[in-house]
This record gives C-alpha cells, structure tokens and sequence, in this order.
C-alpha cells in the first residue's frame, strides 16, 4: 500500500506552506505530493492569502523535489483549454524527471467558476468536454516525434498540431480519473485511466465503484491493469486528546472523522486501511487539512507508513 499526501491549498496556504509540506512528505518516504485544483476555498474558513495554481505550483515543486511523484487531484477540464494543459503537464513532467501522475476530472465548484469569470456549462457538457480533452492530451502526448496531430470534435478542433514538447515519460504521466458515477465515470476510467480513485467515501460505497470500473473494463476488453485508489481525510493522534486537537484544528468533530476518514490512533488507522487493502486499494491519498502540522507527517510516518 503506498500512501500519498494530498493538500488543499485553496482553504490557506501559501507556495512556502506547500513547499514544506512537500519536501517533508519526501523527506519521511511517502510515495508523492498531491494538491487539489480549486481557486476559492469552501466552508468556514480565509482561504488567505488566496489560492495558486495548480500546475505553477508543480512545476515549482519538481525542481525544489527528487523522489516523490507529483500531481492533482483533480484538475478541473473547464479551467484550461487542452492543447495548453498538455503543454503544462509535459513541461511540468520534464521539469521533474518524469515524477507526474495527472488526474483530471469534470470541475465541480459551480462558485468558483463564477469568482473568476470561468465558464461552467452543465454536467452533460463538462462531461463530454472532458472526454475529449482526454483524447486530445493523450493524443499530443503519444504522437511521435516529427509526426503531427489532429482532431475534430464537437468542442475542439485541432490541426497540424506538432505535438510538443513530449513528457518525460514515454507515452505521457499516467493518467488518474475519479468519482463515484454509476456510468459515465466507469467508461471513462476503462478507457483512459491507469488510476481510478474514489474520494472520501466509506469502504463499502468504495468497494462498489471499484466494482463498476471493473465491470466497465471487462465490457470495454481492456487488459491493461487499473490502479485502483481513495482518497481519505486523515486525522492521527497518539491519544485521544492528540486526535481531538487535530480534529478541532480543521474544524471536524472525531465521531464523523472517525467514521468518515482515517481518524484515531495509529493502531485504529492501520486497521481501517487494511480494509481498504482487501477492497483492492493500491493507494491511499492521504489529505491533510491543516498544512502547518508537520509533526502529523511525523506520526503518521513513523507509525502506520513505517509499518505498511
């Protein structure tokens, strides 16, 4: 089981908080670096000094990094344009020696759309949108060198592209779909994902999804393995009282944590991700809510990554 540290910038937190917060994550073994893709923050909080962009903030951290592998959880199709976000990615991906995973997803986050003067069509749309920038990104990526590339869509059309630069890795970063969709998601993980993630669901509603992109892989004859992966809030203490005050400090309440996360004590920890283990998890994405809270990562590795 590799366990990843995810952030959430949007809710607080400087590029210096993230550097941290990265160079510690290598630093104490974890296997990568995760950040969201947002650009306002959500629930009680400042969101100060406001947020940064995901793929500036990675191609900042591949050269501050050397080991640990690096990339989004998800980023938002409606933000950028394909052709430009496979040029980020690739550029990002040599920057770093090819320590990208690249997850991308619909968009979400109606309000932040708004905030920015960011266009948010309806779920059929991002869908659809997000189908074919799947297309185009890998496309530009898998075409060979000195060939060109083309497509015709119904939301973007592209001629002659040259289809540079290319990844560091050949054929391109991995790619990462997630949700929890009855349908649309399944199909599109069996058809262009290497890693399907479920995020923040409890183990049965997990054990489910990763039953549909099973069943959507076998009806789409695909024989190339899937990653299967969740994303859980993480909340460890040594005692009780160490997990209340982590809990208080990202404005959570234990019971639901514990219920609803990976929340407790070392021991209770390990224990739930062992059960996320036997639903066949490669990956757990550990998110950290509070980025200041270095002596967490400490813990955390020292006691449950240490014993995986």
């Amino acid at each position: 089981m590799r366990l990843r540290i995810f952030t959430e910038p949007q809710q607080g937190a400087a590029y210096e908080t993230l550097l941290a917060v990265a160079k510690a994550a290598e630093d104490l073994g974890f296997d990568a670096f995760f950040r969201s893709d947002h650009y306002l923050k959500m629930g009680d909080v400042s969101g100060e000094p406001g947020p940064t962009d995901s793929w500036v903030t990675l191609g900042a951290l591949a050269r501050e990094t050397s080991r640990i592998r690096l990339g989004t959880l998800v980023t938002a199709a409606t933000f950028r344009l394909p052709g430009p976000l496979a040029i980020s990615v690739a550029q990002v991906d040599q920057m770093s020696g090819g320590r990208v995973d690249f997850g991308i997803g619909t968009g979400w986050f109606d309000a932040e759309h708004t905030a920015y003067g960011i266009p948010f069509p309806g779920l059929r749309e991002r869908f659809e949108r997000l189908e074919e920038q799947l297309e185009i990104i890998t496309g530009l990526w898998r075409t060979p060198a000195g060939s060109t590339f083309d497509f015709e869509g119904r939301y973007y059309r592209l001629a002659e592209s040259p289809a540079l630069p290319k990844p560091a890795q050949d054929g391109g970063p991995p790619v990462l779909i997630g949700g929890v969709g009855a349908k649309r998601t399944p199909r599109l993980a069996a058809a262009h994902a290497d890693e399907y993630n479920v995020p923040f669901h409890q183990a049965k509603d997990t054990a489910a999804a990763f039953d549909r992109v099973r069943a959507a892989c076998r009806e789409a004859g695909r024989t190339k393995p899937m990653v299967y992966s969740a994303a859980q809030v993480v909340c460890v203490g040594r005692d009780e009282a160490e997990v209340k005050r982590r809990a208080d400090a990202i404005g959570r309440a234990v019971p639901e944590l514990r219920e609803n996360g990976l929340a407790g004590t070392p021991g209770e920890v390990l224990e739930k991700i062992g059960t996320f283990r036997e639903l066949g998890a490669e990956c757990l994405y550990l998110q950290v809510l509070d980025p200041h809270d270095l002596d967490h990562l400490e813990l955390v590795a020292a006691e449950i990554l240490a014993k995986l």
